[in-house]
């Protein structure tokens, strides 16, 4: 009967996959037929522009070639009609002095014929008739200015749609991620010199394998990629996975994008975990603070209410401690109660709050940066289990780095109630390293990856990330990798530092 639920549960199980995935090659196929639609709507658009476009070039040419020849006809027109104008004028001078020389002949005396004939002749000799150019100025030919557009009409017959690139290939194993950044790597199928740009889409998902249509990010765009690889940097990796896909494009038109690949960029992400937290700390997703009066207002609220009863008030009440006000700050709230929380919140003295993520394998990386006036923090790891009294370091089951600036500066690794004092400049910002199969933990100055101090242990229980605030607070960066220096450093030290042999524990 066992067997049989057990095999019946495995068809359901491959069904229900099975039916997952044809719903998304549905969806997927109901996205390219609405895309075929909007992209045909758009490139019927272009092309009526580009059309557009030709016809209004050709219309501006037109219009030049036209006043072209008219501006020749205005400019043969005049030099004729000037010609004209004097050729007029001499033949008219030259006919009048015509006749007036016909006359003279018929003189017969011969001292006014003397005095006729003189005359003529200064007047032959002045006349514009014999001054005149009897050949045209320019030419009635036009032919200069005719066209010949049998190349043109050819070309414009043969007019096709452009090629359009092919699609690029991305080859996952070309393709790195490690210290946050995931460098694509892709190739074309084969050379095109016409290739101006690629442009790169990514988005974040917790899906392996193909992007889903429904219920995913919107795809990020990077534009004018000259190369054929690019780098994303500075992320924080608060999915498991990443898509990327990849088109070419020449000067006129995109090609279609590659198959997308799948990345996986798995990481570290949790927030603080409010439900945790002692009364005194404000606390946001990746921020506490210290509030000095946070106990008290808890107790104000919950005054004339101890008829109702409660382990939850009683606490309440007996936390009067105060202290110094924190540093000038913008108000954090806090965040609403977590389901997830299902513990007592840290009490007393333990200024703690802790981590809403569990480790239970795997190696880990995470980082603080403090307030520079924070008079007290620690930061660490420690069980579950850590009782809501306890505060970090001082018991078997936590390990922590411990900085105090108040009165006299402390820089310490504690573990057990043992103290080891670190002789290091205590950085802005530190990087805690865990490894949890190794039984490692291991502390950087965030910024130069130099090793602060380690822990050699065998964890027996889940642990969980924690921290303590007194006057001041501290911002927390998850989401992020192992660095490749750390790793480095760790095989070099063999996951040990010599300074921490003091504290090396195996607890029960």
């Amino acid at each position: 009967m066992d067997t049989q639920k057990e095999a019946l549960q495995r068809i359901i199980t491959t069904l229900a996959t099975k039916n997952d995935e044809i719903q998304n090659f549905i969806d997927l196929l109901n996205h390219r037929l609405k895309g075929v639609q909007v992209n045909s709507s758009k490139v019927l658009s272009d092309l009526d522009e580009e059309f557009d476009g030709l016809f209004s070039l050709l219309e501006e040419m037109k219009e030049s070639m036209t006043s072209n020849i008219k501006q020749e006809q205005a400019h043969k027109t005049q030099e004729l009609q000037n010609q004209l104008t004097q050729c007029t004028n001499a033949l008219e001078s030259s006919e009048e002095l015509l006749e007036f020389a016909s006359r003279t002949l018929d003189i017969r005396e011969p001292e006014e014929f003397t005095k006729a004939a003189r005359q003529i002749k200064d007047r032959v000799t002045m006349a514009a008739a014999f001054r005149l150019s009897l050949r045209p100025k320019v030419s009635d030919n036009m032919t200069h200015l005719m066209v010949d557009f049998s190349q043109e009409r050819q070309m414009i017959q043969t007019l096709k749609f452009l090629p359009v690139p092919k699609a690029p290939e991305i080859d996952p194993a070309d393709c790195i991620v490690a210290d946050n950044c995931v460098c694509v790597s892709w190739r074309m199928p084969e050379e095109d010199n016409k290739i101006d740009h690629y442009v790169l889409e990514y988005r974040k998902t917790n899906y392996d394998g193909l992007p889903r249509v429904k219920d995913e990010r919107c795809w990020e765009v990077i534009d004018h990629i000259k190369g054929t690889e690019y780098t994303l940097s500075g992320l924080k990796f608060d999915a498991k996975y990443m898509n990327f896909r990849v088109r070419a494009c020449n000067k006129a038109v995109a090609g279609e994008y590659s198959d997308p690949i799948t990345l996986e960029t798995k990481a570290l992400t949790f927030t603080l975990d409010n439900t945790s937290s002692h009364l005194n700390l404000k606390v946001e997703d990746s921020y506490v603070e210290w509030d000095p009066t946070g106990g008290k207002s808890q107790e104000n609220k919950v005054k004339g209410k101890e008829n109702k009863g409660s382990g939850h008030v009683t606490l309440l009440k007996n936390n009067k401690r105060s202290g110094t006000p924190s540093p000038k700050r913008t108000s954090v709230t806090a965040r609403p109660t977590m389901v997830r929380g299902s513990r007592d919140r840290f009490t007393g003295e333990s200024y703690t709050v802790l981590g809403d993520a569990t480790i239970e394998s795997g190696q880990h990386y995470w980082e603080v940066k403090t307030q520079k006036d924070c008079k007290s923090y620690s930061v660490g790891i420690a069980y579950k289990s850590i009782g809501k009294f306890d505060q970090l370091g001082k018991t078997n089951t936590s390990w922590c780095l411990y900085v105090n600036n108040w009165l006299q500066a402390t820089f310490a690794a504690k573990h057990n109630n043992k103290a080891k004092v670190l002789d290091i400049t205590v950085p802005d910002r530190i990087g805690i390293y865990c490894d949890f199969d190794g039984g490692q933990l291991a502390f950087y100055n965030a910024e130069t990856k130099q090793l602060l101090h380690s822990f050699k242990t065998k964890f027996a229980q889940p642990i969980v990330p924690g921290f303590m605030v007194w006057c001041g607070g501290i911002m927390l960066y998850t989401g992020l990798q192992v660095p490749s220096a750390v790793k480095t450093l760790q095989k070099s030290e063999n996951g040990m530092s010599g300074s921490s042999n003091s504290l090396t524990n195996v607890p029960h």
